[in-house]
C-alpha cells in the first residue's frame, strides 16, 4: 500500500510560553525518551504491527472504543453495570476537558517529529504532546469500567495497547504516554471514590 504523507505542525507553546514545562528539556527525560524510541524502532514497518498499532490508535480517537465498551457494559443490565457505564462516559468528558482544555494548554510540549511517512491513514493532532490524551483517556476509562467487572484485565490490556500505539506511530514521547497513564489512573480512582457504584454502608454505632 502506498504510504500516506501527513504534514506535521508543531504544537503551540502553551500558556507557560516558550519556557513551557518541557521546552528545552535536557537530561534524563530526553535520554529515557530516546532509549524507548530505540527499542520500538525495529518493530515499525512490519505489516502485522502496523495494522495492530495504527488500528489501536484510530480506535482511541475521541475515546470511541471506551464509549462503545461503556455502552456494552450498560447493555448487560443491572444497576451496577449501568452506573459503571454512566460513570465511565462522564469520566471521558471530565478527562477530555481536563487534559485538552487545561493541561495541554499549560504545557505546550512539541511532538517528536516535524514530518513522517505513515504507512496507513492517520489523523495528525495539532495539540501539545504532553500528556498523551489517548493514554489518559484509556487508563481513566479502563479504571472506571473495570470496577466489579471480570473484564477488568481486558480493559487494562486494551489501554496499554492504545497507549503504546502512540509511541509506535511516533506522535508522542514515551514520557508523554507514561504521564498520561498516571494522570488517567489517578483521575479514574478519584472518580471511583467520588462516585461509588454502590452506596457506602455506615459503620454500626
Amino acid at each position: 500500500m502506498a504510504a500516506h504523507r501527513r504534514r506535521f505542525v508543531l504544537s503551540p507553546t502553551g500558556l507557560l510560553g516558550r519556557s513551557g514545562l518541557f521546552a528545552g528539556t535536557t537530561g534524563w527525560i530526553e535520554r529515557f525518551d530516546a532509549r524507548v524510541e530505540q527499542a520500538i524502532a525495529p518493530w515499525r514497518g512490519k505489516a502485522a504491527a502496523d495494522r495492530v498499532f495504527y488500528g489501536a490508535s484510530s480506535l482511541g480517537e475521541f475515546s470511541l472504543i471506551w464509549v462503545a465498551l461503556a455502552l456494552a457494559r450498560a447493555l448487560r443490565g443491572g444497576r451496577v453495570n449501568e452506573r459503571a457505564a454512566a460513570r465511565a462516559l462522564l469520566g471521558t468528558c471530565v478527562e477530555f476537558l481536563l487534559v485538552n482544555g487545561l493541561v495541554k494548554s499549560l504545557v505546550g510540549r512539541k511532538r517528536p517529529l516535524e514530518a513522517i511517512e505513515h504507512p496507513l491513514p492517520f489523523r495528525q493532532p495539532l495539540t501539545s504532546s504532553f500528556p498523551s490524551g489517548h493514554a489518559t483517556a484509556a487508563f481513566c476509562a479502563a479504571t472506571l469500567l473495570g470496577e466489579q467487572d471480570a473484564a477488568a484485565p481486558g480493559y487494562l490490556a486494551a489501554a496499554a495497547v492504545i497507549a503504546t500505539s502512540r509511541l509506535y506511530v511516533r506522535i508522542h514521547h514515551a514520557s508523554d504516554v507514561i504521564g498520561g497513564a498516571i494522570i488517567g489512573l489517578g483521575l479514574g480512582y478519584l472518580l471511583r471514590r467520588l462516585m461509588p457504584l454502590e452506596p457506602r454502608r455506615s459503620d454500626p454505632t
